[in-house]
């Protein structure tokens, strides 16, 4: 899976870059050479400056802009690429920028926080459509940030109302509307949007569990958590999976997994027990993507979190395969984790933790509301 730079390609509006189509190229010719299959994302949350200046996706007309990009790059790079990603992790890129402020363009308002959303599944069902009208075998989904949510006080029905409203906001209502053009309150349908069906796989990208104990999400008191103070729950993405089979039916792509580890120390364990948890799902699972390829520059952080299988040396840009890495390949070679690898690779850092030998225990049920 990767990603492309809209800025790069479009550095000003309408006109477009040769150069960087022939990067791109390149890029993708290579992968194929090597009998590597390329999932392409158009947009993962980065937008080009001078659509900043105009208020980027807040403005009345940047559903045709997006669909202007997507038109030129599906051309220009469809007979490399018959996996599209529309949009990475639209309630990421709307909660982080505009309820929370953290990231550009650091805006703090409920309001604009559901037109973005709104156009951003606005345009994923146009994008859908156009890229099907120019390349019909071609397969579209888009990598949804999901969590399951779990209650301190399962008897407390305000405890249990918090989660749904919750997870609704969250995640319910942005896949419901992407993936049907069904636009529930608060969100709004474009003129244009008709209901059907607009997917034809779902990317979930899963990292931890959200703690409801009162009207905020929380991390579970006591919980295992890597660098980020993220929970580790493998039994999630279990959940999340079957969950999502049953509402969105159809391929089920993981798009994204992974953890921030520092010192490699734990990520090994992680990797098995979210293999083992897609292995112990009802549905099938096509594709795991591990996040990541290499150590990320993440927005808010940095360079500081490292959630690659290769370390990178950002002075030097030196690449360094990690204990991880060289587990993942074995799991690749191998088609699963054989025996002689858990002992090797798995059994030495789960003895270190004090954690018995095997996949995490306990599975919380999850359904999707509404």
């Amino acid at each position: 899976r990767m990603g492309l730079e809209w800025a790069r390609i479009e550095p000003q509006p309408g006109q477009f870059d040769p150069s960087a189509i022939e990067h791109y190229r390149h890029e993708l010719t290579a992968l194929r050479a090597a009998g590597i299959e390329p999932l392409v994302t158009l947009h993962h949350f980065n937008n080009p400056g001078w659509l900043e200046e105009r208020d980027a996706w807040l403005a009345d007309d940047v559903v045709a802009i997006f669909l202007r990009y997507v038109r030129h790059v599906v051309a220009q790079l469809g007979d490399l690429v018959d996996g599209w990603v529309t949009i990475n992790e639209p309630n990421v890129y709307v909660t982080q920028g505009h309820v929370f402020g953290d990231w550009p363009p650091g805006n703090r308002s409920i309001s604009q926080a559901m037109t973005v959303m709104s156009r951003l599944a606005q345009a994923h069902i146009r994008a859908y459509q156009l890229i099907h009208a120019l390349q019909p075998t071609a397969r579209v989904g888009v990598a949804h940030h999901l969590r399951v949510f779990g209650v301190a006080q399962p008897w407390n029905p305000l405890q249990l109302l918090s989660r749904s409203v919750m997870r609704y906001l969250f995640q319910d209502a942005v896949m419901e509307a992407m993936a049907y053009g069904r636009f529930r309150a608060p969100l709004r349908a474009g003129r244009s949007n008709k209901r059907g069906r607009y997917f034809d796989f779902t990317g979930i990208n899963y990292y931890t569990r959200s703690w409801v104990d009162g009207f905020w999400p929380s991390t579970r008191p006591g919980a295992s958590v890597n660098d980020l103070g993220w929970e580790i729950y493998p039994a999630g993405l279990t959940a999340l999976i079957d969950a999502v089979a049953k509402r969105y039916p159809g391929p089920i792509y993981i798009t994204e997994n992974g953890t921030a580890d520092a010192t490699d120390s734990f990520r090994r364990r992680y990797i098995y027990d979210h293999l083992a948890a897609v292995a112990a799902a009802v549905a099938p699972v096509e594709r795991y993507y591990h996040w990541c390829f290499t150590d990320n520059w993440e927005w808010i952080e940095g360079e500081v979190p490292r959630f690659g299988l290769v370390e990178l040396n950002y002075d030097s840009q030196r690449r360094t395969i990690k204990n991880s890495g060289r587990m993942f390949a074995d799991i690749i070679a191998h088609g699963g984790v054989t025996d002689e690898a858990y002992e090797r690779w798995v059994a030495p850092s789960a003895r270190a933790a004090g954690i018995a030998p095997g996949r995490s225990k306990g599975q919380e049920g999850f359904t999707f509301g509404g």
